[in-house]
């Protein structure tokens, strides 16, 4: 091909296809008067178009479209409908959102600030406040246990082996 034939194949099949612009077409319908080969490659265009074009018209001339149209309504009416529960739970399910990997972080979020806010909710308290003594004095007669908070308030318990002899005073 000439350089000119160059430029216009280019061109040629949005000219086929009726797409080019007034001054492409006019500068396109020059080179065609003078070149052989273009005039060749645009009948070869045409051919391949009619080659393409006419069976696939006869075989829409051919068709019957109601016919089809009626065989999908059938088709349509005949399709299982789901159960109301199976309804429900198609409408409930979730999967779709975990498809999308924006989920993934925010679970992972979630789970981070589950585990840094329930160690509270497991811990332990005394009951007392504060730290506590407890001392334990055992002797012939009597065994006593003492115990004495922070706050300066201390708890006498007396432990008697045998049967009370006298009154026990508490301080």
């Amino acid at each position: 091909m000439k350089d000119p034939c160059l430029s216009v194949s280019k061109l040629l099949e949005k000219y086929f296809d009726h797409e080019v612009t007034e001054q492409e077409r006019s500068s396109i319908e020059r080179h065609l008067l003078g070149c052989p080969t273009c005039q060749g490659t645009l009948k070869s265009m045409g051919e391949i178009r009619s080659a393409i074009k006419n069976p696939l018209e006869k075989a829409v001339e051919e068709e019957d479209f109601q016919r089809v149209w009626q065989n999908i309504q059938r088709d349509i009416r005949l399709k299982e409908r789901p159960s109301w529960w199976e309804s429900v739970w198609t409408w409930l399910d979730i999967s779709p959102l975990f498809r999308r990997r924006v989920w993934i972080p925010a679970v992972a979020a979630a789970i981070i600030l589950i585990l840094i806010a329930a160690p509270p909710f497991f811990n332990k308290t005394s009951s007392y406040p504060g730290s506590s003594v407890v001392e334990y004095v055992e002797s012939q007669d009597y065994n006593v246990m003492v115990y004495q908070s922070d706050q300066g308030k201390s708890t006498v318990i007396w432990l008697l082996d045998g049967p009370e002899e006298g009154a026990l005073t508490t301080s």
